[in-house]
């Protein structure tokens, strides 16, 4: 189906998702949907209550953000309109992944404007390994074999003992590598990529770690860490941005606040969602709880708990089509996500998303993060630092070169963000040309 199909079918889908409510219970429909926002909202009461506070109303704030939803559920199936609500719900998915991909275009395999062909193989690629990440990925798959048969010298980091990760980069760039690789987590992976951008040397991540997140935005498969070795042979080039919170380099996100704070309980490690509740309520109500702000580009914000600054902006939670991840690497921005939220009113508020003022996203070229301390705990890919305050957030646009597969199977597709529906509509009629659909964005696959 071409671009002008599925917008069209984007349309009628949208239209059918407002119709059919409307045919089920005519008027009274919006008093359904209004039961159902109300359903969200105790339910996210009852989140802030269980995260927030201890004893009874964390028990009753547990009960409340399940029965709240079930509740609603029961009364919809005991009125006939559980059918015709999820029957909508599924047409409105369907209308989003339609009107998405139809203002993409083709998705013909071969060299796009992101990509470079890679006219020959390294010479001398180096590879780092963790056999401990991901649960021993790197046994499991036999990644040290498969690696020095593709011809790379491998070193494999030590359990016994602490190494620095960045200096055996720079050692094995002294050495004469002309390509560096990790396999392990997304740390370590920022680690070594940062060294390979600063002396302009290509640079492969073979997923072998827990979540792999810039790994899945990379379009690689998790599920097959060799694959990831084809780009040694069968590669193409990918300019990519980084990342940096003051002089600390990240592929993926520096978290503030909340979550920082958390991850620098010794006990967070071996017991995370334990650590979790027990700190949650002192860092969200307490008197130390971290008020953050920020400015991004000419926005001033305060009173946050919590800030997520990442490498290139990550998609909705709600998009349907690449949920919470990122569509490009290469934009030169950074995306900012803020949580505010201090009481029970303004959790029942965040189900209006952005419009409520508590859930805040944007994008900036430049992000400073602060609070009335020196210092500030910063999760980094999932690692714990301590910064000095303020920190400056910026992205260094296409510093690192970055070569995958030229067969990749998880690329995201390019939809430029929040769906452009009068542009859907001006193609489903005809007065858009698919040519002119996506702009200047590059597509990732």
């Amino acid at each position: 189906m071409g671009s002008a199909g599925r917008a069209r079918l984007a349309v009628l889908a949208l239209l059918a998702s407002v119709t059919v409510p409307l045919v089920a219970a005519g008027l009274r429909s919006v008093l359904w949907a209004l039961a159902g926002i109300a359903g969200l909202a105790l339910a996210a009461v009852g989140v802030w209550w269980t995260l927030a506070h201890t004893g009874a109303l964390r028990a009753l704030g547990v009960a409340l953000s399940v029965t709240a939803p079930i509740a609603v559920l029961t009364l919809y199936a005991t009125f006939g309109m559980l059918g015709p609500a999820l029957l909508s719900l599924g047409l409105w998915l369907l209308a989003v992944t339609a009107a998405r991909t139809a203002l993409t275009p083709g998705h013909a395999p071969g060299r796009t404007a992101s990509e470079q062909t890679v006219a020959e193989a390294p010479r001398a690629p180096w590879v780092l390994m963790n056999p401990r990440s991901g649960g021993g990925k790197v046994g499991r798959f036999g990644l040290v074999e498969k690696a020095r048969t593709a011809g790379c010298r491998v070193a494999l980091l030590d359990a016994g003992r602490h190494q620095d990760v960045t200096e055996l980069a720079l050692q094995a760039v002294t050495e004469g590598a002309d390509l560096l690789a990790v396999a392990g987590g997304d740390g370590t992976q920022a680690l070594v990529a940062e060294v390979a951008a600063r002396h302009n040397l290509p640079f492969v991540v073979i997923p072998a770690g827990t979540r792999n997140h810039f790994a899945l935005d990379l379009g690689l498969d998790r599920d097959d860490p060799a694959a990831a070795l084809e780009a040694l042979t069968d590669g193409v080039e990918l300019g990519v941005d980084l990342g940096y919170a003051a002089d600390r380099v990240f592929v993926n996100n520096a978290s503030f606040g909340t979550y920082a704070s958390i991850v620098t309980d010794p006990a967070y490690r071996d017991a995370k969602a334990r650590t979790t509740l027990r700190t949650l309520p002192g860092l969200l109500t307490g008197e130390d709880a971290p008020r953050l702000r920020a400015q991004a580009d000419g926005t001033h914000l305060d009173g946050l708990q919590a800030v997520l600054v990442s490498n290139n902006p990550y998609g909705r939670a709600v998009d349907a089509a690449h949920p919470g991840r990122r569509e490009r690497l290469d934009s030169g921005l950074l995306g900012v996500v803020c949580v505010r939220v201090g009481n029970t009113a303004q959790a029942a508020r965040i189900v209006r998303g952005p419009r409520s003022g508590q859930l805040i996203r944007l994008n900036a070229g430049e992000v400073v993060v602060e609070a009335g301390t020196d210092t500030l705990p910063v999760g980094i890919d999932g690692e714990y630092v301590v910064l000095p305050s303020p920190v400056v957030c910026r992205s260094a646009p296409g510093a690192l070169r970055v070569r995958v597969p030229r067969r990749r199977p998880h690329a995201p597709l390019v939809s430029g963000g929040a769906t452009d529906w009068p542009r859907v509509a001006r193609l489903a009629l005809g007065r858009l040309s698919p040519g002119s659909t996506l702009g200047t964005a590059n597509l990732w696959q």
